[in-house]
């Protein structure tokens, strides 16, 4: 049983069946990839895992609890964090204030920035952040505005502001999206630095197959609502069906 646990999901929107009996297994400390074309249900997934959409029929586990019903913070409070398409980031605070928001957050539950409460809580912050900042590389960025960041340092400001509410499970949604190829390549290393110094799940939707076959170690394939194929990316390349569904000649990449 995987950490991440999707049975018999479905989802409808009026006449639309957005998804049709999803069955999703998603194993402890892995990297596990979400593809599909367009309309495949990629999004309408990752809102139900999220707690954004409660589906028509099916259950979502994460550790053995379920999701469902369940506000986005609630979710956020028992492991699960998100990365958005657009990163979401405090663009008229420096870099350091965004992480220690986070840091305020996981130890009172208040998201916003406040007086110390004490000499050491101060330090305890500014020194749990610090330390996320220099792991992700951007200690010295730490005083720029992040409204003033390239759109690859904005992700990897996002991901530090995650790192520090210790997830165990980050859901990320086309974590590379509009990003140059340089910024594309840095945002799959950072991953891979999260994936093998972090006691973390990573589940990915992505259309650049780049990303998923530098990162993924399994794949589920989505088309109209319904999973395809899952199976490892050496064997996703080669599958018949996911080409004539999807990946055509970029599964030769």
């Amino acid at each position: 049983m995987g950490i991440l646990e999707v049975k018999n999901v479905g989802k409808r929107f009026g006449g639309l069946q957005a998804l049709g009996d999803v069955n999703l297994s998603v194993a402890e400390n892995t990297v596990h990839a979400i593809i599909g074309p367009n309309g495949a249900g990629k999004s309408t997934l990752l809102n139900v895992l999220v707690g954004k959409l409660i589906p028509d029929s099916g259950s979502v586990m994460f550790d053995g609890q379920s999701v469902l019903g369940r506000k986005p913070h609630e979710i956020n409070q028992m492991g699960i964090s998100r990365v958005f398409q657009t990163p979401e980031i405090f663009g008229d605070l420096t870099v350091m204030e965004n992480v220690m928001i986070p840091c305020f957050a996981r130890r009172d539950g208040s998201f916003r920035m406040h007086a110390f409460e004490t000499v050491s809580q101060e330090r305890d912050i500014i020194d749990e952040a610090e330390h996320i900042l220099n792991d992700v590389n951007m200690l010295d960025k730490r005083e720029m505005h992040a409204a003033s960041l390239s759109r690859g340092d904005k992700r990897r400001l996002e991901m530090a502001m995650c790192l520090v509410q210790k997830p165990r499970l980050l859901l990320l949604d086309e974590p590379t999206a509009g990003m140059a190829r340089a910024d594309t390549n840095n945002t799959i290393e950072l991953l891979k630095h999260i994936r093998d110094t972090r006691d973390i799940t990573m589940a990915i939707i992505e259309h650049d197959m780049h990303v998923v076959f530098s990162l993924a170690e399994r794949i589920t394939v989505l088309a109209q609502g319904t999973p395809l194929v899952e199976d490892t990316p050496e064997n996703i390349k080669g599958h018949p069906k996911v080409k004539e569904a999807y990946l055509g000649e970029q599964a030769q990449e």
